[in-house]
């Protein structure tokens, strides 16, 4: 085996320009693979952090049925506290859940005395909320950061629209489930700015506040917030709250909560797919270079040795030894411009962290880009370029173990 690689090693180094092309070829292939691998895997994981961490939560579970009907926000769907205590235990027995925050959802009219306009609110406990979402304070963009009782954190988009400023007085009116209405006046703390665009009616008050609006003689909690301690763990959360909640039915026999991960919630997820899609097409296109640029080598080095082929096989060479010799070469030729690209690759994607290089999504401006390889990404490519490289060996290789010597031997 030695003296097969030393033999390849000096072949391709007689062929010195052919070599360094075809190695160079390959190597611009990984490392533009192994760049977008980073910049795309940094924008997917950051497009997520800002969904999960400001918004939605890694997890949510609610009533069966509530989701069908969110859009409504309906209050007949709310979860009683019976229900509330069951899972609040099970969040608790469950090491990889880091924090829940319970939330009551309910849609309402938001009135400055002289104008009126319809808002989302959601009361929350402030600290389970923030610890929850830690980056929704970060959205918070005027007044303070804090949810407190008595106060309204509002919208953007009615901010502007209504001229409403941090320490106005607003009036928020709401139907309660019974059907009556009832109005209770809140202090504007600060204004949020929306995740995704300038759209979004969704504002926050404390708990307390929304169970008075809503004239709830208990609490009563639309949906439950999750943060996992690691994110890498989702489906396997998702799939023990899942087993441990199927046993919870209702008076109906039925299961009682379902649970969602943030993807079920989230178009952005398809996004999320999207580039996870692109990944693998620019994989393709690696293994394309890589293809064409060994066989196209090894076929010319077969056309130019078939005398040096013939020599070998008259002194008794076996095929198979012929056939190792010219796979060793591609593999070589593979391993050259892997190792290379990888090396100049990973500088790359290290150069781009260090650079530290911004862009805004949605409202949010000044996010940093992280670029980053994992050592399963460098594993993963080099294998494709080993791989491909055997595969595109094989057929000149194959036709060189083959050839008759006398005929290659008398080869102009």
């Amino acid at each position: 085996m030695a003296n097969l690689f030393k033999i390849a090693i000096r072949n391709l180094a007689r062929y010195r320009r052919r070599t360094i092309l075809t190695s160079s070829l390959i190597a611009i292939g990984v490392i533009f693979v192994l760049l977008f691998v980073g910049v795309s895997g940094s924008f997917k994981n950051m497009m997520i952090g800002q969904m999960t961490d400001s918004m939605l939560g890694h997890i949510q579970v609610h009533r069966k049925g509530y989701m069908a009907s969110i859009d409504n926000l309906p209050l007949t769907m709310n979860m009683k506290p019976q229900a509330v205590k069951k899972l609040e235990k099970v969040f608790q027995d469950i090491p990889d859940v880091e924090s829940y925050s319970p939330r009551i959802k309910f849609g309402g009219m938001l009135s400055t005395f002289t104008e009126t306009t319809n808002i989302r609110l959601n009361g929350v406990y402030p600290e389970k909320e923030m610890k929850t979402l830690p980056l929704l304070a970060s959205r918070i963009s005027n007044g303070g950061k804090e949810i407190r009782k008595g106060e309204i954190i509002i919208p953007e988009l009615l901010s502007r629209g209504m001229k409403i400023n941090v320490g106005d007085i607003v009036v928020v009116i709401a139907t309660n489930k019974d059907g009556s209405v009832n109005g209770k006046q809140l202090k504007v703390s600060g204004i949020i700015e929306s995740v995704t665009g300038p759209g979004g009616r969704d504002g926050y008050v404390h708990i307390e506040d929304a169970m008075e609006i809503l004239r709830m003689e208990e609490m009563e909690i639309s949906e439950i917030a999750v943060r996992l301690r690691d994110f890498g763990k989702l489906h396997s959360v998702y799939n023990t709250l899942n087993t441990l909640l199927s046993g919870e039915l209702n008076k109906q026999g039925k299961p009682a909560f379902e649970v969602h991960t943030w993807e079920s919630l989230s178009p952005f997820y398809n996004i999320a797919r999207s580039i996870d899609f692109m990944t693998i097409f620019i994989k393709a296109m690696l293994t394309a270079i890589v293809l064409i640029s060994v066989m196209n080598v090894m076929i010319m080095a077969v056309y130019e040795r078939i005398r040096e082929i013939g020599t070998i096989a008259a002194i008794g060479t076996m095929p198979g030894k012929i056939l190792s010799m010219f796979v060793t070469e591609g593999v070589l030729l593979g391993i050259i411009g892997a190792i290379a690209g990888n090396i100049i690759g990973t500088g790359l994607v290290y150069l781009l962290k260090v650079v530290k290089i911004t862009f805004n999504f949605g409202r949010q401006s000044g996010l940093v880009l992280s670029p980053y390889v994992t050592l399963y990404d460098i594993v993963m490519i080099s294998l494709i370029v080993t791989i491909v490289a055997v595969i595109g060996s094989l057929q000149p290789a194959f036709k060189a173990s083959r050839m008759e010597p006398i005929k290659a031997l008398r080869h102009v």
